[in-house]
């Protein structure tokens, strides 16, 4: 299917203030987004990422690089029609209730009037906003706005994607109420890149991601390839063994309520272990391998820059 976004060393760099001398903020940026994937786009503030977003919808320019959208430039309006965005810290016109929102943004998108009141119900139905629909923008909240910019961005149909924060400001329900959104996204063949802080989403649902530190690159690829499935210890939450017979077999955390976790580094010592609570007739209530995850290698990539 080939890819929808591809970046080839983009550099961009601004003059900070008064100060002549300029910063670099992108430094040599290169990947792709393929069509029908989930990209995730990860880094800590600072690093670029929201000017890179810049860069593929063509609102900054870079100082060498190129970026192509559905094989053209950026600028293309073909592109653009193609395209959906949700910024980070979006402007609301806050007097207009969500329904008038979402109808003054589908006549800019040159939606059918025909087709505009269905289509606008829908996205109000997907994102959870059919109840709140009359009510001025001004009296949502944080949350709600966030669904509310996201109907925003799909209400052109677009077939790719671009979610910059679209987490933020959710609680856990609404966040995986929109983690499912775009799970269906991808079921119906578009693409989607996002930012987000909150790693255990981007790996729930990425098929790629790309760690960019300081406007630079440092790893990217498939989350199968780049998360090791190596069980790095074993955490196992025991009762009924006294502290002091535990203690060759690993790291205690804590002892609450007659329960004690432990931290087994040693695979070959949770069997012994199990052994040992067996025979002392005491009780294992979890035991949980951990294998690495995206936020020991996210931290690891921002630690060794």
């Amino acid at each position: 299917m080939g890819n929808v976004l591809e970046l080839a060393d983009v550099r961009k760099s601004f003059r900070p203030g008064f100060i002549p001398k300029k910063r670099e903020v992108l430094t040599g940026v290169s990947f792709t987004v393929a069509a029908g994937e989930i990209f995730g786009y990860l880094g800590p503030n600072g690093a670029g990422k929201t000017t890179t977003i810049k860069c593929v919808l063509g609102l900054v320019f870079p100082d060498a690089g190129t970026v192509s959208l559905f094989g053209r430039s950026p600028l293309n309006p073909r592109s653009k029609d193609r395209l959906g965005f949700l910024p980070e810290n979006p402007y609301f016109y806050d007097h207009l209730s969500g329904r008038e929102f979402l109808d003054f943004y589908a006549q800019l998108s040159r939606v059918d009037k025909t087709e505009r009141a269905g289509r606008i119900d829908r996205l109000l139905r997907l994102v959870g906003l059919e109840r709140a629909a009359e009510q001025a923008l001004r009296k949502y909240s944080r949350g709600m706005l966030q669904r509310i910019g996201l109907a925003q961005a799909l209400i052109n149909e677009p077939e790719f994607v671009i979610l910059d924060e679209p987490l933020g400001g959710l609680d856990p329900l609404g966040r995986k109420e929109i983690r499912d959104i775009i799970l269906g996204l991808r079921a119906a063949g578009r693409t989607v890149l996002f930012t987000s802080h909150i790693l255990q989403d981007i790996e729930m649902i990425c098929d790629r991601v790309a760690i960019i530190v300081g406007g630079r690159i440092l790893s990217q690829g498939r989350l199968s390839d780049l998360v090791s499935e190596k069980i790095l210890f074993t955490e196992i939450t025991l009762a009924g063994v006294d502290d002091a017979s535990l203690a060759d077999f690993g790291d205690r955390l804590q002892t609450r309520e007659g329960r004690t976790l432990l931290k087994v580094f040693d695979e070959t010592r949770v069997q012994p272990l199990l052994d040992l609570v067996r025979e002392r007739g005491g009780r294992i209530h979890a035991l949980v391998p951990r294998t690495q995850t995206l936020e020991d290698i996210f931290v690891d990539t921002v630690a060794r820059r």
